[in-house]
């Protein structure tokens, strides 16, 4: 993979993940005042920890050059796009409009749009170079 602002990016984001859970669970960010939102947050813990999951072990595959490491980039991605795409539906929908939540979940939602682009441009323009080589 020729860029090196993906990988980064990844790394950023995957870890971010983890540690937002991990602050969330110690209860160091204040929950929502209405049960119904905690329990809405909450309900993402699975895909973020996939997707952030999924994004770790393609970066060390990546390193170590092992096979399937694109593939792994290309679904945590899609994963991640989805978290933020979703969130962003929700506080749409309820009219809410934080940038502390939007700025993060609009991350999610383009980040990934943007790295798959890069990533897949080579193959749909019939480019020699494979984007990972």
């Amino acid at each position: 993979m020729r860029s090196a602002w993906i990988k980064r990016s990844m790394l950023a984001t995957d870890v971010g993940f983890l540690a937002y859970w991990v602050a969330t669970a110690a209860q160091l960010i204040p929950p929502y005042p209405e049960r119904v939102l905690v329990d809405w947050n909450w309900s993402f813990v699975v895909l973020d920890v996939f997707a952030s999951v999924l994004g770790l072990m393609a970066l060390w595959r990546l390193r170590s050059g092992a096979p399937g490491a694109e593939q792994l980039i290309l679904l945590s991605l899609a994963l991640t796009h989805a978290a933020g795409l979703n969130a962003l539906v929700f506080w749409s929908l309820r009219c809410e409009f934080d940038l502390a939540w939007w700025a993060p979940n609009l991350w999610l939602t383009l980040f990934p749009v943007v790295a798959a682009v890069v990533l897949l441009r080579p193959r749909l323009t019939g480019g020699a170079a494979a984007a990972t080589g």
